[in-house]
């Protein structure tokens, strides 16, 4: 570096930053002083710098869901959540490391300079796992009663709330809440969904299902109906898990909306695109990404983080 500098007649730190696509360093001198390196044969080593400040310059983001064939990882979750993430970090000099919770064990992950984590896991299972990583960490989910992560999260309560509050006006008396609470952020779905319907005297029933899929919907549809359990409504906490429902209810003889109104959550293209089109809570997915990638680049420079709710929205379509 220090002959490359002295060639070109600048500073090695001009010539460290312009290497480092720095914009302190003006454009001109950038492409001039990478031609000159590239000519020279002069390759900025970036493990022995990172090493040389105790820093990777990478997040490493882990996606906790199991991906399936109903499932995948095309979906827009977690796809535009990392759309914001890479976004975001990338503007910031830093690299990205994508990995699934079984290969969060490798030992690029341990070197990483922060954490981001999608999903919280069933009665936080993951937080706490990755927790012994000892690295500073943003989580996506639900911030829970104590909890001293910084978490970046929809206001689940208040999507919950929504969707009562439209059953109760369409007249439903017997809905039905389709969802796992073990995971936090369903659990404040199925409050807000409970004390909004609460206050009109109504009282749903909870089937516990533990797979975000269309076969885990329309198995719920099939249980209830063999039970010969009565009901009107349908919140299902992923749109997946709705769709599934509607189908099994068509197959059943039950008509949507007629005889059953069906909601779903996330607001995926699945749901604009289903027949009927699925009535469906929406989440701000890309701004819940670019703020993950914004609370954990500031708790690696030391600086104070809090958590932060996003709103959402309910998108009434023809369910």
């Amino acid at each position: 570096m220090a002959d490359l500098a002295r060639v070109a007649g600048v500073s090695k730190i001009t010539v460290s930053r312009a290497l480092s696509d720095s914009p302190l360093v003006n454009r001109e001198t950038r492409e001039r002083l990478q031609a000159l390196a590239q000519k020279l044969g002069y390759k900025l080593n970036v493990s022995a710098r990172n090493l040389r400040l105790r820093r990777s310059h990478t997040v490493a983001v882990i996606v906790e869901m199991k991906p399936s064939h109903d499932r995948t990882m095309l979906d827009p979750y977690p796809l535009i959540l990392l759309g914001g993430i890479s976004q975001e970090l990338t503007a910031h000099g830093y690299s990205v490391l994508l990995t699934t919770r079984q290969g969060a064990t490798a030992a690029a992950v341990q070197a990483a300079d922060g954490l981001i984590l999608l999903g919280q896991g069933s009665r936080q299972d993951a937080v706490r796992r990755f927790d012994k990583l000892g690295l500073p960490m943003v989580v996506w989910g639900a911030p829970g009663e104590g909890d001293e992560h910084v978490v970046v999260g929809s206001n689940n309560r208040q999507g919950g709330s929504v969707v009562a509050d439209h059953f109760i006006a369409l007249g439903r008396r017997n809905p039905v809440f389709v969802g796992n609470p073990n995971h936090p952020e369903i659990f404040d779905r199925l409050n807000g969904f409970v004390d909004a319907l609460a206050a009109h005297g109504v009282k749903p029933l909870l089937i516990r299902r533990d797979e975000f899929t269309l076969a885990s919907g329309m198995d719920a549809m099939y249980s209830l109906t063999e039970r010969q359990v009565p009901f009107d409504a349908v919140f299902a906490c992923s749109d997946l898990l709705a769709v599934g429902a509607i189908r099994a209810l068509n197959k059943l003889g039950r008509s949507v909306p007629g005889d059953v109104s069906v909601v779903g959550y996330d607001d995926m293209p699945l749901a604009a695109s289903s027949l009927p089109p699925l009535s469906s809570v929406r989440q701000d997915w890309q701004e819940g990404g670019t703020l993950l990638a914004r609370k954990v680049l500031a708790m690696i420079g030391d600086k104070t983080v809090n958590s932060e709710v996003l709103p959402v929205e309910l998108i009434v379509r023809e369910t």
